[in-house]
């Protein structure tokens, strides 16, 4: 199929229509049997679960052309698992893992015109979702829900790619203890949203979220995993039960262990420890890895080793390594790459 006349290596990370959505709606207790459609549009009641009580979670999965030319997804039944628990959580029906497979598939295949080629540092984009459709003014659940599965081509999250940024540690609380910040709620991200915005004014990338039973650990920023490393090449990562089970960065554990032979450790990381790795990273779907070069805590610097111009050299092999894998270049662990077409 003839690719879209898009400019693919100038691609920011925004939302371009394409030209097919996957929906299913959930009525008398059931899911229908869903279909692809052409309209972008949402037509639900102003009184929508969605609208008044944020009953809604979503998922971000990519789809990539490999070397060979095949047009692959990356571990999209993690994300069938994860968006599952999320459902759950929220008190919403749970679409089925099989199903989801299958309409992240279809929805794909669909809009091949808008995978950007190999080689060119932009991937199609996954959204699948699922909402509250039905009239809620009493909180209490929504009757009727819609999942959808739409695509858009992005390129880099972060505009400087991967140059690395400054983050600051927030003096805000990313979720609760024994929150949702464990789900990919729209609720967590909305959020945020303060946050982000008011680091962006003062200058600075992201935000560093630390534990909110005792700020002294931690947690990650408001779409990212942390990795650090150590100065003896020690992967850590930190461990908690409120925050996102990225599936970038239990992706990236397995390719530290298993193809870079490095020891690797996943616990409660301190704030005071932070000052003594050597590399930092944000991990997850959208960015992969995004090194971090300057940590700011109320105005003074930890200012990692790895620098400001580049990604350190540990960053670098995980971020090869993966991406080599999800481009085609490395052979993948059994399981991992869901071929399209």
């Amino acid at each position: 199929m003839e690719k879209k006349n898009i400019d693919w290596a100038n691609l920011g990370f925004g939302y371009v229509q394409t030209d097919k959505r996957y929906v299913a709606n959930y009525k008398d207790g059931a899911w229908d049997d869903g279909a692809l459609i052409s309209d972008a549009t949402v037509a639900i009641s102003e009184c929508a679960g969605v609208l008044q009580y944020a009953q809604t979670c979503f998922e971000g999965l990519k789809a990539y052309t490999t070397e060979d030319g095949h047009i692959v997804t990356f571990r999209p039944d993690l994300n069938a698992a994860r968006l599952k628990s999320s459902c759950e959580r929220l008190e919403i029906p749970v679409f089925p893992e099989e199903r989801f497979l299958e309409a992240v598939s279809e929805t794909v295949a669909a809009n091949e015109a808008y995978v950007p080629p190999y080689g060119s540092g932009a991937t199609l984009y996954i959204r699948p979702f699922i909402f509250g459709s039905s009239a809620v003014i009493g909180v209490a659940p929504a009757a009727e829900y819609q999942f959808r599965v739409f695509t858009t081509p992005v390129g880099p999250y972060f505009k400087g790619g991967a140059k690395p940024l400054t983050i600051r540690v927030s003096d805000f609380d990313r979720a609760a203890p024994h929150g949702t910040g464990h789900i990919k709620a729209g609720l967590n991200y909305a959020m945020s949203l303060y946050a982000i915005v008011d680091a962006h004014q003062k200058g600075f990338d992201e935000n560093m979220y630390l534990d909110p039973a005792t700020r002294t650990k931690v947690e990650e920023t408001g779409g990212a995993n942390f990795l650090f490393v150590t100065k003896d090449n020690k992967v850590v990562t930190p461990k908690s039960d409120s925050i996102l089970p990225s599936i970038t960065r239990r992706s990236l554990i397995t390719v530290a262990r298993d193809y870079l032979g490095l020891e690797v450790e996943e616990r409660e990381v301190f704030f005071d420890e932070v000052k003594d790795f050597a590399e930092c990273g944000l991990c997850g779907t959208a960015a992969v890895i995004s090194p971090v070069g300057k940590i700011v805590d109320h105005g003074k610097e930890i200012c990692l080793p790895s620098g400001m111009t580049e990604m350190g050299p540990v960053t670098k092999k995980l971020y090869d390594t993966l991406t080599g894998i999800q481009m085609g270049r490395i052979e993948a662990p059994e399981g991992w790459i869901h071929v399209i077409k």
